[in-house]
Order: C-alpha cells, then sequence, then structure tokens
C-alpha cells in the first residue's frame, strides 16, 4: 500500500512542478544552524520551501562567509546554498533571497507588447555557533570501556512524561502490547545514571532518538524503535527534546560515562518529507516501476525491490551487478525507503548532520546501522570526514556478516585487494557472538563447543587490529541469550566471562544483568521493559526490590566482572591462550606486570587443572586471587579445582 501511495505522491509532484505558481516560501534549513573554525569550511544549506528554486540568487554580507554556489534539484521546493566560511565567526548571518517576476501587457495582437519586471527581496536569519568539541580529549572509546546498549522506549520514563505529544502521527503508549510504544525517554535514562556507575559500564549506546513520526500500522506496529528517521535534527519529542539530550550527555560526561548515537544512512522513514517531494529524481534507490511478469503488470503497475540481506556481494571479487544492485539498491522493508548515498548533495546533508549532532549535544562516538548496505566508497568519506574534524572519535559500523573473512574486510586499517579501507575505527563481532551460541548448546568435541570459541580467536590473523571489535552476546534484533541457553544461568556466566574478559570492546544488552528472556517471537520480546523505569513496577533493577535471589545473583557476577575490566590494565593488552582440552578453556590477559589468568570450565564435571601447562604465562607468578571468589590471595598451587559449568578470573602477582 505505501508503495502505491509514493508512486501516486511522485505522480502529484511533477504535475505541481508544470504548473507551480511563484508563490514563494521557506518552511525550514538544514541545518538548523551551524559551527565556524570547521576543518573542512564548506557548508550546505538545504532551503527547503514553495517554489524556493525560483529564487534567482543568494546574497550575504556577513564577514568572512561567501557563498559558493547555489543548487537547483529537480523539484521546485528545494534550493542547495553552499558556502564557504573559512574567515566567519560566530554570530548571526543573514542571507539574502531575490526573486525576479516578469508581467507581459499586451496591447494588440499586431502591435506592441509590453513587458514590466519586479523584483521581490526577503531576509532570513542564520545563526553561525562556535565550536565546542574540537579537540575534545573525552571523545571515542577503546577496549578500556564496556558499553551498554539501551532503548529509549524501553528503558526508564522520567518524571514529567507527557503522554501526549501534539502533532504527532501516532501516540499511543500501550504497555501490554509488545509493539507499541511503551513511554520511556530520555530523561528517564539521565535520573538512573548512577546504576550503570554501579553496574561498572562505561559508555551508553542508545538505539536511535531522532523523529520517527510514524502512523502506527494496522498490524499494531510502532516505530517506538527509532529506526524510521523523519527528522534528521530533532529528537523525537516523544523521547524529550534536543536540550533533553544535551543535558544527558552532559550529565552522563560529569559521572565518566560516555554516550555513543545510533545513526542511519541507509534509510530514512516512509513519512520523511523526501519521500513525498523528493529532491531530485536520484534521491531514492526507487522500486523497478512497471516491472512486468508474467505479461501482467505487478501491483497495479508497481513492484518493489526488497534488499536480498545478502550481504556478501559487497566483498565477492566474482559479485554480479544485479546481486550488487539488489543488496546496496533495494530498500530495507517497504517502510523504510532506501536512501542513495551516490548522490553527493544527499551524502553532504548526511555528513554534515553527523557532524552537527556531535558539536551540538557532545556525543563520543556513533554507530551506524546496517553499515554494509550503504554505498561504501561514500561511508568511506563519511569516516575520513569525521576523523578529520574530530580525531579521537569512534566509528562503530553494525557489520552483520557470519564469518571473519567477511567481517575482516570493514574491519579497522585493513587495505583489501580491490583497494577499499573503511575507515572504521569498530565493527560489531557478530561471528565471535554466533561461535559462542552455538559453541554453548553443543557438546565439546575437535570443532564444537569450546573449539569454536577458540577457532574464532585464531582467526584474529586476519585483523590489525582485533582489540577494536565490538564483542557481545545479545542485542534488540536477536534472541535473548537466556533463552537460546533455555534458562541456564550457568552457561550464561561462562558466556559473560568470555565477553568481560577477552579482546575487543565489550557490549551487554539491557536487561541482561537481570536475565531476561524473549519468551515469544517477535521484536517486541526481546525488547522488554527494564524493571522498575515505571511507576508502579513491582520489581526494580535500580534498587533490587522484588528481584529473585537468581537475579541478584546475576547481577552481582556481571557487577564484579565489569567493574574489575574498568579498573585493570591487563585487558588493554596481549592475550595468549591455549587450545581447549576436554572442555576447558584457558587463556591469559597480559600487559606489563598486570596479569589475568582466566579458566572456562565447560563440562559437567569439576576438574583438577595442572597450571604447569600454562608456565610460560606464570613464571615469575608468586600469587593468585579470584575476582570472583572475593579476591581471596593464595599462593600458586601446582593445580586449581573448577567447579562444573564455572569459570575462575585470577589476578596474578
Amino acid at each position: 500500500m505505501r508503495i502505491l501511495l509514493l508512486t501516486a505522491i511522485l505522480m502529484a509532484n511533477v504535475m505541481t512542478m508544470s504548473a507551480a505558481k511563484q508563490k514563494i516560501s521557506i518552511d525550514r534549513i538544514d541545518p538548523t544552524d551551524w559551527y565556524v573554525g570547521m576543518k573542512n569550511p564548506s557548508l550546505q544549506l538545504m532551503v527547503y520551501g514553495k517554489n524556493i528554486a525560483s529564487v534567482q540568487e543568494v546574497t550575504t554580507d556577513y564577514p568572512g562567509a561567501v557563498i559558493d554556489s547555489v543548487v537547483r534539484l529537480d523539484s521546485p521546493n528545494y534550493l542547495l546554498v553552499y558556502m564557504n566560511l573559512r574567515e566567519a565567526q560566530a554570530g548571526t548571518m543573514t542571507l539574502q533571497f531575490k526573486v525576479q517576476t516578469s508581467k507581459f501587457n499586451v496591447q494588440s495582437s499586431l502591435t506592441k507588447v509590453k513587458a514590466t519586471s519586479s523584483i521581490t527581496k526577503f531576509k532570513v536569519n542564520y545563526t553561525l555557533k562556535q565550536r565546542e568539541m574540537a579537540g575534545s580529549k573525552r571523545m571515542g572509546f577503546t577496549n578500556a570501556d564496556v558499553l551498554y546498549m539501551l532503548m529509549p522506549d524501553r528503558f526508564a520514563q522520567g518524571a514529567g512524561h507527557n503522554p501526549q505529544v501534539k502533532g504527532m502521527r501516532a501516540y499511543k503508549e500501550d504497555r501490554s502490547q509488545p509493539s507499541l510504544r511503551h513511554g520511556g525517554d530520555l530523561n528517564g535514562i539521565r535520573e538512573h545514571l548512577d546504576y550503570f556507575n554501579e553496574l561498572g559500564v562505561t559508555a551508553l549506546w542508545l538505539t536511535p532518538v531522532l523523529e520517527n513520526d510514524s502512523p502506527d500500522d494496522e498490524h499494531g506496529y510502532s516505530t517506538y524503535h527509532g529506526y524510521a528517521t523523519t527528522d534528521y535534527y530533532r529528537v523525537d519529542p516523544r523521547f524529550g527534546t534536543n536540550e533533553d539530550y544535551r543535558r544527558l550527555c552532559d550529565e552522563a560526561h560529569q559521572k565518566g560515562l560516555k554516550v555513543v548515537m545510533d545513526m542511519i544512512f541507509n534509510h530514512s522513514g516512509f513519512e520523511h518529507p523526501w519521500t513525498h517531494d523528493m529532491p531530485a529524481k536520484d534521491w531514492l534507490n526507487l522500486p523497478q516501476w512497471l516491472v512486468e511478469s508474467n505479461g501482467t503488470s505487478q501491483a497495479e503497475g508497481t513492484s518493489f525491490l526488497q534488499t536480498s540481506y545478502k550481504l556478501t556481494p559487497v566483498v565477492d571479487p566474482y559479485a554480479s551487478k544485479v546481486d550488487m544492485k539488489e543488496t546496496t539498491e533495494g530498500w530495507f522493508v517497504p517502510t523504510m525507503p532506501d536512501l542513495n548515498q551516490h548522490n553527493p548533495h544527499l551524502m553532504r546533508y548526511l555528513i554534515q548532520n553527523s557532524i552537527w549532532w556531535i558539536e551540538t549535544v557532545g556525543i563520543d562516538g556513533i554507530r551506524m546501522d546496517t553499515y554494509p548496505y550503504n554505498d561504501k566508497y561514500a561511508m568511506q568519506k563519511w569516516c575520513d570526514r569525521m576523523h578529520k574534524e574530530f580525531p579521537g572519535f569512534s566509528l562503530l559500523g553494525e557489520c552483520w556478516l557470519n564469518d571473519n573473512p567477511f567481517i575482516t574486510y570493514y574491519s579497522n586499517g585493513v587495505k583489501n585487494l580491490d583497494g577499499y579501507t573503511s575507515g572504521l575505527d569498530h565493527v560489531t563481532d557478530f561471528p565471535l557472538t554466533f561461535a559462542m551460541n552455538r559453541g554453548f548448546q553443543e557438546a565439546d568435541g575437535w570443532d564444537t563447543g569450546l573449539l569454536r570459541v577458540y577457532q574464532n580467536f585464531v582467526s584474529d590473523y586476519l585483523l590489525p587490529h582485533p582489540e577494536k571489535n565490538v564483542i557481545f552476546i545479545d542485542n534488540h534484533d536477536v534472541n535473548r541469550i537466556m533463552t537460546d541457553m533455555k534458562g541456564d544461568v550457568d552457561k550464561l556466566k561462562l558466556i559473560y566471562t568470555i565477553v568481560l574478559t577477552q579482546r575487543g570492546i565489550p557490549c551487554m544488552y539491557y536487561g541482561s544483568e537481570m536475565l531476561y528472556e524473549s519468551e515469544k517471537p517477535g521484536d517486541g520480546y526481546k525488547r522488554k521493559n527494564m524493571y522498575g523505569g515505571w511507576q508502579g513496577d513491582t520489581k526494580n533493577a535500580f534498587t533490587g526490590e522484588n528481584l529473585t535471589d537468581k537475579e541478584k545473583d546475576f547481577y552481582a557476577f556481571i557487577k564484579t566482572l565489569a567493574n574489575f575490566r574498568k579498573s585493570s590494565n591487563a585487558f588493554s593488552g596481549k592475550m595468549i591462550h591455549f587450545v581447549p582440552q576436554d572442555g576447558v578453556y584457558v587463556y591469559f590477559r597480559i600487559n606489563g606486570n598486570d596479569k589475568v589468568m582466566v579458566v572456562i570450565n565447560n563440562s559437567d564435571y569439576e576438574k583438577n587443572i595442572d597450571l604447569s601447562r600454562f608456565e610460560e604465562c606464570l613464571r615469575g607468578v608468586k600469587s593468585m586471587s579470584n575476582v570472583l571468589d572475593g579476591m581471596r590471595s593464595t599462593s600458586l598451587p601446582s593445580t586449581i579445582k573448577v567447579d562444573k559449568k564455572s569459570s575462575q578470573v585470577w589476578v596474578l602477582k
């Protein structure tokens, strides 16, 4: 239905263009304001309004600001103004738009035609600000950090929450329905910052917070998740305001927490103005219109090209053009139009948007959604611009690829045979996720169980910087790991021991510390509300009220390991591991004099581990303390006893 609507919109636009009247308006300018002192002083202003392309000239007399060019696109309602601000200072810049109109007076069909013209000028003030984030030492995250991914709609509702927002297409809060909005917001997150510090995490990754002004569909689904952007310069008012976002970032920084913003360049929401009034014919990757099938047209003359979801063509040296097109130009879902990053004006818009949010609210990193679905060379330019403007800033790409050779293509510092280097700082380590998930659901064997996890790390020889991978076991798109492990808390402890002590940057998904499960199929059940985030909740993760003994125990386990990782330098050093034997995997993290030994016993039996096998890493060690057992110190023994389905984390001295 949405595809048919888009066809009608496109046809209506053509008729509007041909019959456009000369009434001109300016409804908005993106970016809404800008910053002087950029290393790249060029600024693109997207001016949107009725017949704005009819403007003949744009000028300014603001000192240090030069208008380089004015670009008219296919729609009469967009005008791009390119400026150079190299010498400009902060202040209010006035832009002047000039329109000349002509009027013809025909005195006789055989004699004179008299032409008169008039010039109309109108002015718009535009704010230029001084940069705040240039050279910030705080930005970026490393393997010394522990990330915490949360979904604002499902985490907590702040004081003074507004249950109705005037002007939004739909706003129905119903916590009994897993696919509708539940009413979490930015202030709810801000009010619980101490919880994150206590838990031991150092950086908050929020799923997208920008406006998703989309109606709930006929199946009862809403865009509470945030991945259908309808305004790139506005926080969704159901989450709060731009000022609320800035306040959250400021207070998080005061408490030593970083903030990672989730962005989406691959697609927008269907209700974004670009869908209904495309700036240019190639602004979107349009479906294959009027495709014939068996001699008859499909869907009343339209056909929708959906992505194949197969990402291998992007890295495949033998990929066909049609496979590549289906992957990168197909729409992710019918409600999310695919943006065409080949259009340089669109890409400039998106790049500037990232810069604007960094400067405006002070985020420390960006997680880019569905990274391989984008045009890789356009995204390479995005990475380059971000790093030039904000050295040390972290760029994380979601690369949902199952095998290490595929994910290596996008990894930090890799120079591929085709000449491509992504420019990303970090990638999501899905291969490790799948290796752990599968390995802990099967018996240990020659290449099963813990061997899968071990072999995943062996393939790090492909990576210049495996320590920059973001490692995790579940997220908002997959089953809760507690469900996959069939409620086995012991297995969950083994998995999280690996996540919180291995190379890379650990990331936990909100609620995992509370043993959350996905009771039923469907995204909503992977994204349950955080206990205690709403008034009237009987269980409270933030205070511990009415939690079960299992939940309290597992929370304490996560808290102990996360805080230990945060305090130890060993995890910024090298790793040495030993081939798993008889269901036991042992590895060391070493950074100078800081040494940690991790023991994973995945077997169903208690084990006596002969430490002589690990002599190369234990040489010179006199004593050891188990982090998971009160840090009681003991002299280095010849053997250690490890309970079945349990882990030990030893600090070596």
